[in-house]
């Protein structure tokens, strides 16, 4: 069954040169974030040089305004952002697929108190959410990964809310429950293997959203002022004098700008390129 699935894999590898080329990226992507130790040659926090130093052997993109290696920042980063990611999407698959299994097992008025809280979720503006709590709340990681999970989950919850009420109206989940199978053994037996590509699909998007929404966070000082963040590092550069002058902007403003983008997309062509696979819709619009 293992070798099936990688077989599959494998094949849709082949087939779509748009997955291919996300994977990679993300594996990249992860592969530095959790290599950090080993890659990185300075301590990203502290000074090792002069400020402004430019490119090296010692320094691969120099220094910025207070002495740090920047590439060792760049790796670095790649680990805040990777963490991120993870945490964040554990959280908004954790409380979505609660929310959306019970509302759709259980139906009547479960399902409707918890649709009218989902549609309250969807209903809030989130960026200004984000902000306000960020600008008053004691700002740290942990923090913007909770904030990130919390508003970012009913996406998730309607889809899964959606797709258990088509799959318990199904022979096998009926048959089920009548020999007296209970709703552990039916979500974990016959609904989580089936909605598995529907909701690794959405995560893929979710990632990336929480990679971008932790990126803007920091940029505008609202992130950990004690992570190395790429949208922190972002921001410190353009506020720096001396980025409009001579090519300093090419070895400290540039690689911080296209990791977060590869990272973002790397994410987005997966999502993009597993859509034919994962939803129901697009394949029987194709027949």
């Amino acid at each position: 069954m293992m070798r099936s699935g990688v077989g599959r894999l494998l094949s849709a590898l082949r087939r779509s040169p748009m997955l291919l080329a996300g994977v990679l990226m993300v594996l990249a992507f992860v592969s530095v974030g959790v290599l950090a130790p080993w890659i990185a040659p300075h301590d990203p926090r502290a000074d090792s040089g002069i400020s402004y130093q430019s490119p090296s052997r010692e320094h691969l993109l120099g220094t910025n305004d207070g002495g740090a290696d920047i590439f060792s920042r760049l790796v670095w980063g790649s680990r805040t952002t990777l963490q991120v990611a993870v945490l964040a999407t554990a959280l908004i698959l954790v409380i979505g697929l609660a929310v959306g299994l019970t509302a759709g097992l259980r139906g009547g008025l479960v399902d409707t108190v918890l649709m009218r809280i989902v549609d309250i979720f969807l209903a809030l503006p989130v960026i200004p959410l984000l902000l306000f709590v960020a600008a008053l709340a004691e700002r740290s990681l942990a923090l913007s990964i909770l904030m990130i999970g919390l508003f970012t989950w009913p996406q998730t919850a309607r889809i899964v809310r959606s797709q258990t009420l088509t799959l318990r109206s199904r022979g096998y989940v009926a048959n089920a429950r009548g020999f007296g199978a209970g709703p552990f053994y039916v979500v974990t037996r016959h609904l989580v293997p089936t909605l598995g590509p529907i909701i690794g699909a959405n995560l893929v998007f979710v990632a990336g959203v929480a990679v971008t929404t932790e990126a803007a966070l920091s940029f505008l000082g609202l992130g950990d002022p004690a992570a190395v963040s790429w949208g922190a590092e972002i921001n410190r550069a353009l506020m720096s004098r001396q980025i409009s002058f001579g090519t300093l902007w090419l070895s400290w403003l540039v690689p911080f700008g296209l990791a977060l983008t590869l990272a973002i997309l790397g994410f987005t062509l997966i999502g993009v390129a597993l859509e034919p696979w994962s939803n129901p819709r697009w394949r029987r619009s194709q027949r």
